[in-house]
């Protein structure tokens, strides 16, 4: 997601750096050539990081975008072997008008091969390649169709989990007989995967990274917790069921799943009616205490607190704490509204006014604002909206939760005598503000009466790389804190968190069966998985931490500066070298194939999508996966390029500058590392 952002990173001689490029510029002024001999002095006294030459083509999308050498960092990186790549198949996008573009979905790349050495051209059939094809019309037609319904793709493509273009043979790359080479490439510690750096240019600068930091934590939390792994969000009771009604009080425990949206909401609440109950003389408790004080301000970073990207994490987060607003003309003056998901105990309006202008930013336009009881809308709808759906962040988690469960709950046709309360406190009876008496006394249940697995690892990743949702970046970068298999072994057997659920499941319920069995043979009062079983709470610092000490552990370069797992910060900083070590030493992993696959192609999907509009016959279409990251003053890429050669390639491109236009100016001279690599 885009954001903007006011300050940037230097060493200083990159600035000294910036400085001298810009005063060498061609003066009229033959009076000012003596300061430019100072100038030059005192920069070469002055320590510079050693830089290989630009390619020309970088050089020229510099000048072009009016950037120097001194406000980008570079490094591009052979890996693996040509006859074993481990990059997904390769999509060409084909011109609708074209006659054969109704041909196979596969067919025979020939495209010609440049020699990396000499920057030749030749033909070499020993490195065709099998392509997946696309026609433009297809990529255009679905962007075309999310842009013309919302005003914000990413959230609504995220929140309502629309498929992307891309053919479901690429999602898996690899066939049976690569596979098999795989598996062997993993189990032999001696393979070379990584060379010398084609390019390396400032790669030591710290530098700040926006969107592209997200690389760091969802990598790490498949290396640690496993592509297969799933957050459990259980629910337990006190008192008694008798018939369908709960005399006693429904716990939510929170697991951290990062996308608990409303329609899993409502299964969840589903399964705890089929359990067998309907009315609850009691209240709801939601136990976030997975996470400890993780709530921001969401205008701290850039007084936008109605935008998605600004949500908290939450130990129970519910549909990123954002409403969907739905707008239906009428044909009197008005406009109907929706909304997913309800609020309970909260006003919504039903209708707007509408009036005669283009249709901007609807959320904008409406300059909607959240009161105690009620959502005021501000002003009129442009009446050319027509249909319309936007995003809105409720600007409380634990608040935002509580509203949507008391109305899912309600919409199931079931009843709730007491209230929903979201706590960060663990539920426990003898600390409970109200008194507890008769049936409500029995204490709470000794097993879930319900766990609800979340979407595994891998689907989440896909989520946060491909759409750059923020708020679900931190709640896997939290996570990593609270499941982080070397900390919980640290922390007792009761909390292991195993890779795979079902033996996670099965080993806590084993440990309960036992510790419940020990404890009954004692004559003592039994105890619940609630207390036992319940993920380790973890906050920021901890979290953090516990990245850190994985960087320091696998890899050699100094850990990133890090204050959150999003990129959505200003003081969070990375060098070029970090994100490419990052790169080189996941494409080793069993895990890359999930990794890879979250990433955006190139001219095809995700936020690098609008790669060829920029650079309409780039060779990196199709053929790059990559991250992308946006900030006033900022704009990077990283990710992993397919060379027309065969050859697979680590890229990394971070540009921090003063202009105030730097996002939409220097993404072309990104887009010109990316072709310059996928012509190698």
């Amino acid at each position: 997601m885009r954001y903007p952002s006011k300050r940037h990173h230097y060493s200083t001689a990159a600035t000294k750096t910036t400085t001298l490029c810009r005063h060498l510029r061609p003066l009229n002024q033959p009076s000012k050539r003596l300061s430019r001999l100072a100038l030059l002095a005192a920069v070469i006294v002055a320590p510079i990081h050693a830089q290989a030459v630009l390619p020309a083509a970088i050089q020229k999308a510099l000048a072009r975008a009016d950037l120097t050498e001194a406000d980008i960092s570079i490094v591009i990186t052979p890996v693996g072997e040509k006859t074993a790549s481990r990059l997904p198949t390769p999509i060409q996008v084909i011109d609708s008008d074209e006659p054969d573009s109704q041909s196979a979905s596969t067919i025979v790349s020939e495209h010609p091969v440049t020699n990396a050495s000499t920057d030749t051209v030749s033909s070499d059939p020993s490195h065709q390649s099998t392509l997946v094809t696309i026609e433009q019309r297809t990529i255009e037609k679905h962007e075309q169709k999310i842009h013309a319904y919302t005003d914000d793709p990413y959230t609504y493509q995220s929140v309502e989990s629309i498929p992307t273009v891309i053919p479901d043979e690429s999602q898996h790359t690899l066939d049976q007989n690569a596979k098999a080479q795989d598996t062997a490439s993993n189990n032999k510690t001696s393979i070379k995967i990584s060379f010398s750096p084609l390019l390396n240019h400032q790669s030591d600068i710290s530098r700040t990274p926006a969107s592209t930091m997200k690389l760091v934590p969802s990598f790490i939390a498949l290396d640690t917790l496993g592509a297969d792994f799933v957050w459990h969000t259980r629910v337990y009771h006190t008192g008694l069921i008798i018939g369908n009604r709960l005399h006693g009080d429904l716990i939510i425990q929170g697991s951290g799943d990062p996308k608990m949206t409303h329609e899993r909401l409502k299964q969840l609440l589903y399964k705890v009616q089929a359990s067998g109950i309907r009315h609850i003389d009691g209240d709801i408790i939601i136990d976030s205490a997975v996470f400890n004080n993780v709530s921001k301000d969401p205008a701290a970073f850039d007084n936008s607190p109605l935008r998605p990207y600004n949500a908290s994490p939450d130990g129970f987060l519910v549909n990123f704490s954002t409403i969907g607003i739905k707008t239906y003309p009428q044909d009197n003056g008005q406009a109907s509204v929706t909304y997913k998901p309800r609020l309970a105990d909260y006003q919504l309006p039903a209708t707007i006014n509408t009036r005669a202008a283009s249709c901007g930013q609807a959320s904008y336009s409406l300059a909607p604002q959240w009161q105690n009881t009620q959502l005021v809308l501000n002003a009129s709808l442009p009446e050319s909206c027509g249909e319309h759906i936007f995003y809105v962040a409720y600007p409380n988690a634990k608040e935002f939760a509580a509203h949507v469960i008391a109305a899912k709950w309600q919409a199931l046709g079931n009843t709730l005598s007491g209230q929903v309360i979201s706590q960060e406190t663990p539920y426990e009876i003898t600390k409970t503000t109200k008194r507890a008496h008769g049936l409500t006394a029995i204490a709470m249940s000794p097993l879930p009466m319900v766990s609800y697995p979340s979407l595994n690892l891998t689907e989440q990743i896909h989520d946060i790389n491909h759409f750059s949702n923020n708020v679900m970046a931190e709640q896997v970068a939290l996570s990593i804190g609270a499941y982080d298999k070397g900390r919980l072994t640290q922390a007792g057997p009761a909390s292991t968190t195993a890779t795979s659920p079902s033996s996670h499941e099965v080993k806590a319920s084993n440990e309960m069966d036992n510790k419940v069995a020990a404890v009954k043979s004692s004559g003592k009062k039994a105890n619940s998985l609630y207390q036992f079983g319940k993920p380790a709470t973890t906050d920021y610092p901890a979290a953090l931490q516990t990245i850190n000490q994985w960087w320091q552990t696998n890899l050699s370069t100094p850990p990133p500066h890090l204050t959150n797992g999003s990129g959505l910060c200003r003081e969070c900083t990375i060098t070029a070298a970090n994100l490419s070590e990052l790169l080189t030493y996941a494409y080793s992993r069993p895990n890359f194939e999930a990794y890879v696959d979250s990433l955006g192609v190139a001219g095809v999907s995700g936020t690098i999508a609008a790669h060829s509009d920029r650079l309409p016959e780039s060779a990196a279409t199709g053929r790059a996966w990559i991250k992308t990251g946006t900030l006033n003053n900022v704009t990077s890429m990283a990710g992993y390029v397919k060379g027309l050669s065969g050859q697979d390639y680590v890229v990394v491109g971070i540009i921090n500058t003063e202009q105030a236009l730097n996002p939409y100016a220097a993404r072309p001279v990104l887009d010109a590392m990316l072709d310059w690599t996928a012509q190698r």
